[in-house]
């Protein structure tokens, strides 16, 4: 435990993980039986894990993107559920304020790193800069062309710092979307979860894959690397993100 930093490749039931969101197997399902003992038993290992976080002093930095309905919500929800909240926070990331915005992107997601003993989770992310800001014009094609240097940067000061850094896509398809966006418009309790710019979003299904594949392609690196998990299926998408966070944790070198 915590002996020394793993290949990256190596934390996803040791498969090269698909580096296209063409490459994600949508079809991966669990039965019930199976998500139910494999949630408990992975929960477990996470309490156990968050220990060692707060013991050795560790930083883990833990960013979630994906499809618009795709479950990110519901994977932090299993993630966090049992865990120590004084030791956890999960940032909701949405539109820079007008205070946020006259300083440089990135300044905002350094104010709400971890400190010794913590874990951060980011409900979208600083790669806002690679998806919804350059195909709604909300940055420059400058800006853009030189977010992926300025991420990478970003990600190796952190890294070279001690961070242990993890970035998730849970990615589903045009049908499941619809189908998730359906059910929410009709349950009352979910009605929140739904707006129109998620319609309007959904238009440009295949932009958002197109700059994401180029985003994976120009930020997958050792230290902070990319994980696509299938998510039309939700219970399987859970169990895959859990996992690897556990073995994230697990591999973290101790100071």
């Amino acid at each position: 435990m915590g002996k020394g930093k793993k290949n990256h490749k190596d934390t996803a039931d040791n498969n090269q993980r698909p580096l296209k969101l063409a490459d994600i197997d949508l079809t991966k399902r669990i039965s019930n039986k199976e998500y139910d003992e494999k949630l408990h038993d992975l929960q477990v290992e996470l309490v156990r894990l968050q220990r060692l976080v707060v013991d050795a002093k560790l930083r883990i930095v833990l960013a979630f993107e994906g499809t618009d309905a795709a479950g990110k919500g519901g994977v932090i929800k299993r993630l966090t559920q049992f865990l120590d909240p004084r030791g956890v926070e999960v940032h909701a990331i949405g539109a820079p304020s007008a205070q946020e915005l006259s300083h440089h992107h990135l300044r905002r997601f350094w104010l709400r790193l971890p400190s010794k003993g913590r874990i951060a989770i980011f409900d979208r992310s600083w790669y806002g800069r690679m998806l919804v800001e350059p195909i709604e014009g909300f940055c420059t094609p400058e800006e853009y062309a030189r977010a992926a240097a300025e991420i990478n940067e970003f990600e190796r000061q952190l890294a070279d710092d001690g961070y242990a850094i993890a970035k998730f896509w849970i990615h589903i398809d045009k049908d499941e979307q619809l189908k998730r966006f359906k059910s929410r418009t009709e349950d009352p309790l979910k009605k929140w979860k739904i707006t129109e710019e998620d319609w309007r979003n959904r238009e440009r299904f295949d932009d958002y894959v197109e700059y994401a594949d180029k985003m994976f392609e120009t930020t997958d690196t050792p230290h902070a690397p990319w994980y696509l998990i299938s998510g039309n299926q939700k219970q399987h998408a859970r169990i895959k993100v859990l996992k690897a966070v556990a073995k994230v944790i697990d591999s973290c070198p101790i100071p």
